[in-house]
């Protein structure tokens, strides 16, 4: 999995990061399945999938504060 830059990700549309945060949340969903089953392959591709969430969700939060006027 790679990893997501902060910057490449304030470039994009809230549409655009919506939909990569959907993607995202199921592959995460997909992966905890099979690290229960012991399928997983690589499991540190879970913790880059949590992380690239995180960065995702902190830039829509950092969009939603410059739309209120608070940032």
């Amino acid at each position: 999995m790679k990893k997501e830059k902060a910057q490449q990700l304030r470039e994009l549309a809230p549409e655009e990061l919506n939909r990569r945060l959907l993607d995202l949340r199921k592959k995460f969903l997909e992966l905890k399945f099979k690290r229960a089953a012991n399928q997983i392959k690589n499991p540190l591709e879970l913790r880059a999938v949590k992380r690239n969430i995180a960065r995702i969700l902190t830039v829509l939060n950092e969009m939603k504060g410059k739309i209120k006027g608070e940032a």
